[in-house]
């Protein structure tokens, strides 16, 4: 058997790391770099005249023609933290650069931090995957399978159990059949959700393989050709060869998440972990630039207070 090439690639060491980020000054230049890559621009007027002074150990720009004071962080995610940037960086190292996810009590033993600083750093981090995710549509040919999070607590059993979230997932594949891209969302087995689903996470070009849930016959109207497999249950429909790769992906996802939580609220944050694992998926073609891209998003994701990033989400 030929090696994986993607799979088997170095990735980012944690030697280059720290030779790349070890410092304070180190971070503080690569966030520079990524926020202003042409020299600095006011974020209020974008005028490029400033100047520069140091209070307390931080950086200010003034700008040249409105005056308005801006620091590196200022309307970032990293806005107004009292962590250094190092801190911030190692996280997002230990985010991009894992096999399977990161805890927040996993982050929390790393970064030297206590237990809500890590939850807070977590989810900031994973709420700009989310983000950066939201628009990805697929096209060709895309398998599409639903299956839940969660369920284990004592309560109800099966499809209504208050315990579990539904979630669809579809996968991208090449010609020859190589997976490309994933899309994963917690939703209602419905007709009317899943067709809204599609119209967002869809092109209306994709060629749709699903199994027999009733919710997918609403895709005969999204996409441009929708195949419907009826394959029963159990084991045999599970190693079907037209589901291969999203049945792969659902055991990945599936042994990631119970590898790595020893439990987490599904119903309230499952959209976010979702998208950690989407978010890695589809960008592990150069593993190496994981970490400088993550960062790039967080400097141009707005401030993401704790009350918000509390809030129950909604799936729709």
């Amino acid at each position: 058997m030929s090696m994986n090439q993607v799979q088997f690639q170095k990735g980012l060491s944690l030697a280059e790391f720290l030779t790349q980020y070890g410092t304070e000054a180190q971070c503080e230049a690569a966030l520079q770099a990524l926020r202003w890559p042409d020299g600095f621009r006011c974020p209020a007027c974008g005028e490029a005249r400033h100047t520069v002074f140091k209070r307390n150990e931080r950086t200010y720009w003034p700008c040249g023609h409105c005056r308005k004071q801006t620091t590196l962080t200022a309307g970032t995610l990293f806005e107004a933290t009292k962590l250094p940037l190092t801190t911030w960086f190692l996280a997002m190292y230990l985010l991009t650069q894992a096999k399977n996810n990161v805890s927040a009590l996993e982050l929390m033993r790393h970064l030297g931090v206590c237990y809500r600083t890590a939850w807070l750093i977590k989810h900031k981090l994973i709420q700009v995957m989310a983000e950066r995710e939201a628009d990805r549509q697929l096209s060709g040919r895309v398998e599409i399978d639903d299956a839940y999070l969660g369920g284990e607590r004592s309560g109800k059993r099966g499809r209504g159990s208050e315990n579990k979230v539904a979630f669809v997932m579809a996968v991208q594949t090449t010609d020859d059949g190589r997976p490309l891209f994933v899309r994963i969302d917690p939703l209602p087995f419905t007709q009317q959700a899943i067709a809204e689903w599609a119209q967002r996470a869809l092109a209306p070009s994709t060629y749709a393989l699903t199994d027999g849930l009733s919710g997918f016959r609403s895709l005969q109207h999204v996409v441009a050709r929708h195949e419907c497999l009826i394959l029963g249950s159990g084991r045999q429909s599970a190693q079907h060869p037209e589901f291969r790769w999203v049945n792969t992906l659902l055991s990945n996802l599936k042994t990631a998440i119970s590898g790595t939580y020893h439990a987490f609220k599904f119903e309230k944050y499952a959209k976010r972990y979702l998208a950690e694992f989407q978010y890695r998926f589809n960008r592990r073609f150069d593993l190496k630039t994981l970490l400088r891209r993550l960062a790039h998003a967080a400097v141009f994701t707005p401030p993401r207070p704790e009350w918000q990033l509390r809030l129950a989400e909604v799936h729709r």
